[in-house]
């Protein structure tokens, strides 16, 4: 039953993955800069980083059987 509550996290994070490649690939091929398109790249390598820690987080949160955030407050 715990892979079932898997799919949705990892098909999001999947997603977003891909929607932040793409965009990095067109940061790179503008005719600008080159620091705009550093900064063009960082924030969404930023991004990816967070969305697959919070992939991880919620992986460890479906395991551990706590499935209500909102009973932690």
């Amino acid at each position: 039953m715990k892979i079932k509550k898997m799919i949705a996290p990892l098909i999001i994070t999947c997603m977003l993955i891909i929607y932040f490649s793409l965009f990095i690939l067109g940061i790179i091929n503008i005719p600008e800069p080159l620091w705009i398109k550093i900064v063009g790249v960082i924030i969404p390598l930023a991004l990816i980083g967070v969305s697959i820690f919070v992939l991880i987080e919620r992986i460890k949160e479906i395991r551990s059987g706590e499935e209500d955030d909102l009973s932690k407050y």
